[in-house]
Order: structure tokens, then sequence, then C-alpha cells
């Protein structure tokens, strides 16, 4: 990357997968966020910040994250999707996002967020 630190906030439920994504992202350079681990902490977090891109589990704790990619969406933050789902499991209207099929390489992860903060 070009000097410049990219923010990325981790929105995942499962401490253990929120701790190798931690650990994958500073190796890779990046400035971790968070991780928030319920929508409602995650929405709180988005009040008082502005990430570079968020990786976003669709399942947190089973209750739906689509009100999180609702409000990345409607703010232009970039965000990636890790879900166990496929792409067939996407909320209405977010087909467009990257989609990180769990479990993953954190390299795949690292690839993907570098092609969203170079756009």
């Amino acid at each position: 990357m070009s000097g410049i630190v990219r923010r990325v906030l981790v929105i995942e439920d499962e401490a253990l997968v929120a701790m190798l994504v931690e650990d994958a992202l500073l190796d890779a350079g990046f400035q971790v966020l968070g991780p928030a681990a319920t929508v409602e902490e995650a929405l709180r977090f988005l009040e008082g910040e502005r990430p570079d891109a968020v990786v976003l589990d669709l399942n947190l704790a089973g209750e739906t994250s689509t009100p999180v990619a609702d409000l990345l969406a409607a703010r232009g933050i970039p965000y990636v999707i890790a879900t166990g789902y496929g792409a067939s499991g996407l909320p209405p209207g977010h087909q467009h996002a990257m989609v990180l099929a769990k479990p993953y390489d954190p390299g795949e992860l690292i690839a993907m967020l570098g092609r969203l903060c170079a756009a």
C-alpha cells in the first residue's frame, strides 16, 4: 500500500475469527477498528467513526446485520460481506457487495480489501 494506513472495521461475533482477521489485517498494514460483535455495537461504533472499509459478518449471534449493511451503503463506505451462506444469502439491495465465503483464507480478505481501498 502507498503509505496510507487504511482503517478497517471488523464486525464479527465469533471471537476467534475476529482475532484471526485482526492479526491478518495488522500484518498487512491495516489499522483495525473494533471488533464489533452485535448489530447494536456496530451501529453505535459507526456513529462516531468512518472506516475506510468494513468486514461484515452477515449473521451476528443469530441476528442479521442487514441494518449495518444498509448504513454502510447509504454512507458510501465499502464493505466485504463474510458469510457461510454464499452470494445467494445476501440481503436485498446488497447483491453488488463483495462476498467472502466462510471459511476463508485471510489472504483472500486482504486482497479484497486492497481492491476496495484502491477504488
